[in-house]
């Protein structure tokens, strides 16, 4: 079957390293967050490899940063979440969910804090702009809202330390895992952390000036020449592995924290109080009713699935596939579940219903291969 095309126009937005990733070999895009998104080089598997063994650059520009700013952002970004962020600090970098007033899950974050009173939220798919908008209209908070001119690259593989203390010397080194910095490169302003979404070690750099995007993709490629570095997409087969997940597809508003094992990211007490509250007390006190589950898939190895595949328990629907895919490592089909509480029990048996049949399926634990975060001694 012949893939459908991707066209080009001004409606979506290009981001700074366009181009390059086009001249790199990029030979298929998504829209993501109203800007092209690289989903392709080469094919999957080889990118995952050249991630989990080397080096790869990821133009990411699509995680259009949401500015909160003022006397009052803290005020704002702690209604819209019901992590209690009072507790970063300047620096720092955390992952958040931003809930609705249901205790539904708008969007999930990390959330960078630049200054007192200059906060960024880094967020998936979906309009958080307005979102924050809408939570902050009336309320006579001192704050300002705006998409700023940043956009991000993620340098992400084993050897990304290595080309990070090339361009930025120790300073790449001391940074924690969810710390970030403010710096220039020969004159390129960014902001760069310790974070990402490959499971792997790895960074971001936030550029902020979008007319220096091909200036910062070229002085990366070149540190990186000597380790072999590569341009791919962001690698669904190493997200699943890793237990990241995705909004839309893993995550949607009709879960809450609960349901996606994130109550850790949960205050209930929190000072002020945050959109959900009251809901998300009453699924803290009763339990979820569905959950996020792992499950192992028998069958012959899963490209992935282009819409969720329906679960069958018993002989009756009961959820939904997720994503799901062939890990080479692991050498079996992984991914994920949402189901009922009573089905997501260890070693549960399921039944998916996918394009090529009905496959047996299992429960289990996730993540399959845990997130890196300790740096190595160069």
């Amino acid at each position: 079957m012949t893939r459908p095309l991707i066209t080009f126009g001004p409606r979506v937005y290009k981001s700074p390293f366009f181009e390059c990733t086009r001249q790199a070999g990029a030979r298929a895009f998504t829209v993501y967050n109203h800007t092209y998104l690289p989903t392709l080089y080469t094919d999957p598997v080889d990118e995952y490899w050249k991630l989990v063994n080397g080096v790869t650059l990821w133009d990411v520009a699509c995680q259009r940063q949401v500015e909160i700013a003022g006397p009052d952002a803290l005020k704002l970004v702690q209604r819209l979440t019901p992590r209690d962020v009072s507790q970063c600090q300047p620096g720092k970098c955390w992952y958040v969910v931003l809930t609705d007033t249901d205790g539904g899950i708008v969007n999930d974050a990390v959330l960078l804090w630049l200054s007192n009173d200059r906060i960024w939220l880094s967020p998936g798919d979906g309009d958080v702009l307005l979102w924050a908008l809408g939570v902050a209209a009336g309320e006579g908070w001192k704050v300002e809202i705006r998409d700023p001119d940043v956009s991000p690259l993620q340098l992400q593989g084993p050897k990304s330390p290595h080309v990070a203390f090339d361009l930025f010397g120790q300073a790449a080194l001391d940074l924690p895992y969810y710390g970030m910095y403010e710096t220039e490169l020969e004159g390129i302003p960014l902001v760069v952390s310790r974070t990402g979404w490959s499971g792997e070690l790895g960074y971001e750099l936030y550029l902020r000036d979008s007319t220096r995007g091909a200036a910062l993709w070229n002085r990366v490629m070149e540190a990186g020449a000597r380790h072999d570095i590569a341009p791919i997409a962001p690698n669904t087969i190493r997200s699943i592995e890793g237990g990241l997940l995705s909004y839309v597809s893993d995550i949607d508003r009709n879960d809450n924290p609960y349901v996606l094992g994130l109550e850790r990211l949960v205050n209930l007490d929190k000072p002020g109080g945050f959109l959900g509250q009251e809901a998300l007390q009453r699924v803290a006190a009763d339990g979820p009713a569905r959950r996020l589950v792992g499950v192992e898939i028998d069958g012959d190895p899963i490209v992935g699935n282009e819409e969720p595949w329906p679960v069958n328990a018993n002989g009756q629907r009961v959820g939904r596939i997720t994503r799901c895919v062939f890990s080479p490592r692991l050498k079996k089909n992984i991914g994920f579940a949402n189901v009922p509480v009573e089905h997501s029990g260890a070693d549960a048996k399921l039944t998916v219903i996918s394009p090529e049949g009905h496959l047996a399926a299992r429960t289990c634990p996730w993540p399959w291969v845990p997130a890196e975060k300790i740096l190595p001694s160069l």
